[in-house]
């Protein structure tokens, strides 16, 4: 399952505001019966923490993120053991093949990351990255506040900056491209579990604001087919809905959609696949690891890191 990750279409000051209400003294408070599992922006992050914190914890771990148990906080965990049917195989996936990809760039002469929706990432933290690299993390003010407070005696390996704003806010998200494409750094970009729940018209506006800027070179985005979409929203589409962030990018033309935009396909890894590998399928998906997937829609569920370069 993609995890939910960013509403943002819906009533952002709302989200805002509730998110920044929400406890974060760590407390083993139990969810209340009559509100939703899934009540906000930071409940969705702290969920996708917990998972990183519990991939983490295994003597077997791919990655490791000492961060990830305190931002996720006991909330996070909740929504983890509660959602345990969705299991946390995508995740550790998708977290592992990002990273694999942003070090391939960074050797490849890559000086500035942005990070639209950066959530409760902590890769500025926790990966083996030169001091000279540059990373931008932009995201709601309510999310990267909570992130600050949580990890203010870190020190990231590398120069990080934070701009807090809401990423579909065209006007306020084509001033800051603006001013991080004008200083002249070969830039990457990376949208990790957000574009799956804006609408196309609004991914499209996305994909080109980011090709206008000259020195935006490479893009890592995640991406699904519509048949694994459908079948996402009738399997948990009731927890989705009550996060307000139904399933709204799963584009019938596969990597193509972004083509018109001025940008090529380099290189596709399957979250599936990749789960498979690393021995984090549970036994029924196994057997479904073992079909060929493709970058068009095709009629098979599939999900995707997608990684991207200028034309």
């Amino acid at each position: 399952m993609f995890p939910i990750y960013a509403p943002y279409r819906l009533q952002p000051s709302k989200l805002i505001a509730r998110a920044a209400a929400s406890p974060e003294d760590g407390s083993r408070s139990k969810m209340t019966t009559d509100g939703p599992l899934i009540r906000d922006i930071t409940d969705t992050a702290r969920w996708i923490a917990a998972q990183r914190a519990r991939e983490s914890e295994r003597p077997d771990a791919v990655f490791r993120d000492p961060c990830a148990r305190r931002l996720a906080r006991e909330r996070g965990e909740q929504i983890a053991r509660a959602m345990q049917r969705a299991g946390d195989w995508h995740v550790v996936a998708r977290t592992h093949i990002i990273d694999r990809m942003i070090e391939e760039q960074v050797r490849q002469g890559i000086s500035l990351v942005v990070n639209l929706a950066a959530g409760l990432d902590t890769r500025p933290y926790r990966m083996n990255l030169p001091a000279s690299l540059q990373w931008v993390e932009i995201d709601l003010p309510a999310i990267l506040d909570y992130k600050e407070e949580i990890l203010k005696a870190e020190k990231p390996v590398c120069a990080l900056e934070r701009i807090k704003l809401d990423v579909s806010n065209p006007v306020a998200r084509r001033e800051v491209l603006d001013r991080l494409g004008s200083e002249g750094k070969r830039t990457l970009i990376l949208t990790e579990g957000l574009l799956a729940y804006l609408p196309e018209s609004d991914v499209a506006s996305l994909a080109a604001d980011l090709a206008r800027q000259p020195r935006f070179e490479r893009w890592i985005l995640d991406l699904m087919a519509p048949k694994l979409a459908k079948m996402l929203m009738r399997r948990f589409g009731s927890r989705l809905t009550e996060a307000g962030a139904p399933f709204k990018f799963a584009p019938k033309e596969g990597t193509e959609f972004f083509a018109p935009f001025g940008w090529k396909l380099v290189e596709l890894r399957s979250h599936l696949k990749t789960a498979a590998r690393l021995k984090r399928l549970p036994l029924v998906l196994r057997l479904f690891a073992l079909l060929p997937e493709s970058s068009s829609a095709g009629s098979r569920p599939w999900s995707a890191i997608c990684l991207f370069e200028k034309r």
